[in-house]
């Protein structure tokens, strides 16, 4: 038999201490007080994180860890969740205690393709140091108002064609927060027709497969890029198992693009009609909009607006309708990675399958729209099917709204038939070029659909036409180019676009569209490496932001050959000079 040993006792290294708290920071009493007044009664749950963060930076104008620190203890949630989503969106500052607070004003310019080439870049240099220091510059991404560049956002106040004269009075005035005030009233929509259509839907003078028929017979598809038949994809939603939420995108962010916010500000019912209508269509239970954060007076109105109809409902059983404002991503018009902000996480878009009209938000099935899709309902079903695909030029069908921007004399959003080409948007709807400039070329489909020469000016814009030529119309964000603009500028700055964008969850993504803008901004581009690169972003990038990000730089190599030829002309003569 084995002789039991004796149990040898580890010898005590230092004193023994019982843990009094858990490992890690802890909140101070004070501040979760502070925090505890600032949120009030509203909901703790973990979708809420983003709109408690935004509660903080308003009232501070930055985020100290300690009331990070607070805030995760009093939702329930690890340290790290709180600042990974903290530090993930651009319009966060997120301040540690080693770290200077900000100034107590942030003035952002835009740098957008649109507002560059009307000077943002020597705007932004020119104020940088001189508005004080208690004011903070700082360059942005588009800011959605491409017709009126350049554009400086003060606060949370827009600066149309901004200098630093009116940038300076903005902040002179002290009002840093833009407040929308005209737009059609819910009475005068009303008295205008408004919401009879969704009263006759609910009391059941249409059925919803009905409903559902005349948007598939019309041929409108979503017009936030993608481009998915509407009718279509509401007969997908229907068929899942309840209950069923639905998600609309209004986080316009592609450069280039400001349709949903001139319609939202003029309009706002028409889209809210429409959305009801496709909530009782599809039978949806409870309904989220995303709005973007630069666009402060828009949600200001829409919230109101909103709050009216849950006072006084256009119809029984009307869906809980939930306003979500964004933070400053890109990547957050991706219908996944909206989904994952939405839920209160990073804007990391998710791998499919499953599809979000299968697993959304909330890990149920999601009619996902963007708003102007969502704007066109209540026409087509009251016109008619036949009338809306009648609409169209050179053998497409329907309407299409275009954000204007760039070298032209008119720009803003024209309504134009599905179809027509750039030659005739800019000569019939935009007054042509500005004194002094020739068409050179155009951008299609804002940031991510490419670039083409003046020369093919004949190319239907609509869904399909474009992908042979390399470009795609996406969300029909057209940006002209004169003979004052290069493409392989235009290309820088689209890329660096990426670059800042990019969520950083893929490194075919996250590692080559900083090393695209690299090689391009060299003098001489290095073609098989870009080619190899960017066929790798083509494959590999989870989603189209990545796969997108090489086209504007594939265009240049395929139609501007000239501009890449002179660069490296002009660098060998600086050399041997």
């Amino acid at each position: 038999m084995t002789e039991k040993l004796p149990r040898i006792k580890e010898p005590m290294l230092g004193r023994e201490r019982k843990r009094q708290a858990p490992k890690g920071r802890r909140a101070d009493s004070e501040v979760l007080i502070h925090l505890q007044q600032l949120l009030g009664d509203a909901s703790r749950s973990p979708d809420m994180l983003i709109e408690h963060l935004h509660v903080i930076q308003d009232h501070l104008g930055h985020l100290p860890i300690a009331y990070l620190t607070a805030l995760a203890k009093e939702m329930g949630l690890a340290l790290t969740q709180v600042f990974e989503v903290a530090t993930f969106y651009h319009h966060f500052d997120v301040v540690k205690e080693s770290d200077t607070s900000p100034a107590e004003l942030t003035v952002r310019v835009c740098d957008g393709l649109s507002c560059e080439i009307a000077g943002a870049t020597e705007l932004l240099k020119n104020i940088s140091n001189q508005l004080g220091p208690r004011v903070r510059v700082v360059a942005a991404p588009c800011v959605g108002r491409c017709n009126k560049a350049p554009v400086a956002v003060v606060g949370q106040v827009p600066i149309h064609q901004a200098t630093q004269t009116s940038i300076q009075a903005c902040i002179d005035r002290g009002i840093y927060v833009d407040e929308h005030s005209e737009f059609m009233s819910v009475q005068a929509y009303q008295q205008a027709g408004g919401y009879a259509l969704l009263n006759a839907c609910v009391k059941g003078q249409h059925s919803r497969n009905d409903i559902i028929s005349v948007l598939e017979q019309s041929g409108l598809r979503g017009l936030g890029g993608a481009g998915f038949p509407l009718g279509r994809k509401w007969r997908i939603v229907s068929q899942e198992p309840g209950p069923r939420l639905m998600a609309v995108n209004i986080d316009e962010g592609e450069p280039g693009t400001f349709k949903d916010r001139v319609l939202l500000e003029r309009d706002p019912h028409r889209f809210l009609e429409g959305m009801l209508i496709a909530a009782w269509a599809v039978g949806i239970e409870k309904i989220y909009i995303y709005l973007r954060d630069e666009y402060h007076g828009c949600r200001a109105m829409l919230k109101q607006q909103i709050e009216l109809l849950q006072h006084q409902p256009p119809m029984s059983n009307m869906p809980e309708i939930i306003l979500r404002r964004g933070a400053g991503a890109y990547i957050c018009g991706e219908e996944s990675a909206m989904i994952e902000s939405i839920e209160g996480k990073r804007g990391i878009p998710r791998l499919r399958p499953p599809f979000v009209a299968q697993v959304g938000l909330f890990g149920r099935p999601t009619l996902e729209h963007n708003f102007e899709s969502l704007y066109w309902v209540r026409e087509i079903l009251e016109k008619g099917a036949d009338w809306f695909s009648s609409q169209g030029k050179n053998g497409r069908k329907g309407l299409r709204t275009f954000s204007v921007s760039g070298r032209v004399k008119q720009a803003g959003i024209k309504l134009a038939p599905a179809g027509i080409t750039i030659q005739e948007l800019i000569d019939d709807y935009c007054g042509g070029m500005l004194e002094g400039h020739r068409f050179y070329a155009y951008l299609p489909g804002g940031a991510s659909g490419g670039i083409l020469p003046a020369t093919l000016n004949q190319i239907p814009l609509d869904f399909d036409t474009l992908q042979a030529y390399g470009c795609f119309i996406g969300s029909a964000a057209v940006v002209v180019l004169s003979d004052h603009d290069t493409a392989t500028n235009a290309a820088r700055n689209l890329m660096n676009f990426f670059k800042n964008e990019s969520c950083g969850q893929c490194t075919p993504c996250r590692v080559g569209t900083a090393k695209a803008l690299a090689l391009i901004e060299k003098p001489k581009w290095d073609l098989p490496l870009l080619a190899e690169l960017s066929q790798v972003m083509r494959d590999a990038s989870i989603c189209g932001l990545g796969q997108a990000a090489p086209n504007a730089v594939e265009c240049v190599v395929k139609y501007f050959p000239q501009e890449l030829t002179k660069a490296a002309h002009e660098h060998v003569e600086q050399q041997r000079s």
